[in-house]
């Protein structure tokens, strides 16, 4: 495995690994559990790598499973080890642990297609907007978790900037995240005008869902797809939550939510529109 990958990447592939054990063994998750006396909830978080594992687990997973060749046993016992190492994010305290694992599998996305309602996406907020941002949704946070956070996203926009393979980002935007004030008129107004400005980048594309276009799929709330480069990694479907988060990896959730966002593509102004339609709008925040 390549040294560069991140530990929250590391530990997905480990729990792919560890279910195709368990299927090619015939053991339903239940079964496993009770094998080790443990909940089945756990087994399930480890196969979908939202649960840290330790080399213990990999071995008695294996034991239960008969895995014979001991070298794959001390090659995933070696992941386990790896995958327990600490990402550059964990740095920042404040951080939820379901927040940490979005931010892991972004960290090694391929690309990210993401729709936002309400909000410009996080990649692509100014440092007085992403301010302001956790200010709003987070009243009771302390200078000290707003600073953590806002260091966060800048820190995630790095993506963006990066000499070899930048993030791909694809970002459909509802017109109401260019109308809702968000701190003040003059942060909104650098805000539109840098949307404007990473438009242009060639890994960048973003459209605006105009009032116009009237109801449309993203009406149901917001969401992120994120693709990877490595063949073993499944599409993610990722829906942020209040006090948790959910991502969808099934092949059939996976694609309703890229089929819903294509009819947002085509719903949307293309991006020379977009563009022409962001800079008017942050011209009404100068006046």
């Amino acid at each position: 495995m390549a040294s560069n990958v991140n530990p929250t990447v590391r530990r997905r592939r480990l729990g792919q690994e560890l279910r195709r054990l368990r299927e090619a063994k015939g053991m339903t998750a239940e079964e496993v559990a009770d094998r080790l006396l443990v909940s089945q909830s756990k087994i399930s978080r480890l196969e979908n790598g939202r649960r840290s594992i330790s080399q213990r687990d990999v071995r008695d997973l294996c034991g239960v499973y008969e895995v014979a060749d001991q070298h794959m046993v001390e090659s995933l016992m070696q992941m386990a080890k790896e995958s327990r190492q600490q990402g550059w994010w964990h740095a920042f305290g404040s951080l939820s642990p379901s927040y940490s694992v979005y931010i892991g599998l972004e960290a090694d996305a391929l690309s990210v297609r993401n729709y936002e309602s309400l909000l410009v996406p996080g990649l692509l907020q100014t440092p007085e907007y992403a301010e302001a941002v956790i200010r709003g949704m987070w009243p009771e946070a302390t200078p000290e978790d707003v600073e953590s956070r806002v260091g966060v996203r800048l820190k995630r926009q790095q993506r963006l900037h990066a000499p070899e393979a930048p993030l791909r980002f694809w970002a459909v935007i509802d017109e109401s995240a260019t109308r809702r004030v968000v701190g003040d008129r003059r942060t909104m107004r650098e805000q539109l005008e840098r949307l404007v400005e990473l438009s242009l980048l060639p890994h960048v594309t973003l459209q605006v869902v105009p009032y116009t276009v009237g109801s449309h799929p993203g009406m149901t709330g917001t969401f992120s797809i994120l693709e990877f480069d490595d063949p073993s990694d499944s599409t993610t479907v990722y829906l942020e939550g209040v006090t948790s988060d959910l991502y969808l990896e099934k092949h059939g959730d996976v694609h309703k939510y890229g089929i819903m966002y294509e009819h947002l593509r085509a719903q949307a102004l293309n991006a020379d529109e977009t563009r022409k339609f962001i800079s008017d709008v942050a011209k009404e925040y100068a006046a």
